[in-house]
């Protein structure tokens, strides 16, 4: 809004220093300074409310005995609502509303968001033990996926001139022009990385600081990537597709950062307040819907490696315990418990570690993400 704002008054005064606002690097730097902001400011007048309707975390059977988990029942949960607050609102008023990328990052997000803050408001406040049922929060993802995928398969144009040659094509990571075209399979598979996306770092949040650290770290490196496909000359430079646009997503994912710095004040341990569902969800289908427009796909496992691993122990644990248990007729473990963090807090480690441990994994991903686009 304010970027239409800045337009107009270029378009009627020569007002110095109103040159600014075209440029992307500068409004998302504006975005994640607001978003920042807003997390900062809005954070404690959250924290305090949900003290008041005791919205707080449950205790967890599960984790008894483990790591710290004891102490932390009863710390104010839904906390995603800050994290929400301060990536929708800069994102609306840096970027540019007509801008059909930033628009589907932002729909796409609030939409889970929505089914994120329904999941927490039964389990909390109605008492529900497992919250939304399964079904209905898989229906929430599925149709998050479907405007995604229907919109950008059907309707290209609506994006960009230049998306309607490469809709249902993805680059292949550390290959040199190569592309892999998901041609009548396209919609699926939208599908399935939203859901899967967002059920990853719902995964993920489950150590202080953890979750809203990670998601920070990938979204930092998709803005990189975001801004050189929109960019003609950095698209050229590295031989991957210009997607003429789609570097406004940079002021979204900029936004992430900067909400992910303020809500991590928070958020770091002790934790002060969780995310809960309405944060994790809306933002483990934010870094999906990146993926998904700026057509790197394949760099998932990557760029969201920590997500990825997280989702594979639990998987693995899974399966192999119902394998054992068929077959010798108890089930048995890979991993002390799953997801992956919680293996490392039954080995002893501290949370604090592991989380600095896990972010440091993280770095190391986002520079191999970035190399693979020069080590072809």
């Amino acid at each position: 809004m304010i970027y239409q704002l800045a337009l107009w008054l270029k378009s009627i005064a020569d007002i110095p220093g109103i040159g600014l606002f075209s440029y992307v690097t500068f409004r998302a730097a504006a975005a994640a300074i607001f978003a920042l902001f807003i997390s900062l400011v809005l954070g404690p007048f959250i924290i305090k409310k949900l003290k008041k309707y005791q919205i707080g975390e449950q205790a967890k059977s599960e984790l008894h005995g483990v790591g710290h988990h004891e102490r932390k029942a009863g710390t104010p949960t839904m906390g995603g609502l800050i994290v929400l607050a301060s990536v929708l609102i800069p994102s609306l008023l840096w970027g540019n509303i007509f801008n059909m990328y930033i628009v589907m990052a932002v729909v796409i997000t609030a939409l889970l968001g929505i089914v994120g803050f329904i999941d927490d408001y039964l389990k909390v406040v109605k008492k529900f033990r497992k919250g939304l049922i399964g079904r209905y929060k898989i229906a929430g993802q599925v149709i998050a996926g479907l405007i995604l995928g229907g919109s950008v398969y059907f309707f290209p144009e609506w994006y960009s001139p230049t998306l309607a040659d490469f809709k249902t094509v993805t680059t292949v990571p550390f290959e040199k022009m190569v592309n892999f075209d998901f041609g009548l399979l396209y919609i699926p598979i939208v599908i399935f990385i939203i859901s899967a996306t967002s059920n990853a770092v719902n995964l993920t949040d489950g150590l202080d600081g953890l979750c809203i650290g990670t998601v920070g770290i990938s979204a930092l490196t998709l803005a990189v990537i975001a801004y050189f496909s929109g960019n003609a000359f950095f698209a050229d430079y590295l031989n991957i597709m210009h997607l003429r646009g789609a570097d406004e997503l940079a002021i979204f994912c900029a936004a992430i950062v900067g909400a992910a710095m303020g809500f991590l004040w928070y958020n770091a341990y002790p934790a002060q307040v969780f995310m809960g569902d309405t944060g994790s969800l809306a933002l483990g289908g934010a870094i999906g819907v990146l993926c998904v427009l700026i057509k790197k796909e394949f760099l998932l496992p990557i760029v969201g490696g920590i997500f990825f691993a997280e989702t594979v122990s639990v998987i693995i644990q899974v399966l192999y315990f119902k394998y054992t248990r068929r077959r010798f007729g108890e089930g048995r473990r890979v991993f002390l418990m799953a997801p992956i963090h919680h293996h490392f807090e039954k080995s002893g480690w501290h949370e604090s570690k592991i989380v600095t441990r896990f972010y440091i994994v993280g770095i190391m991903l986002a520079i191999i993400t970035m190399a693979s686009f020069k080590v072809r």
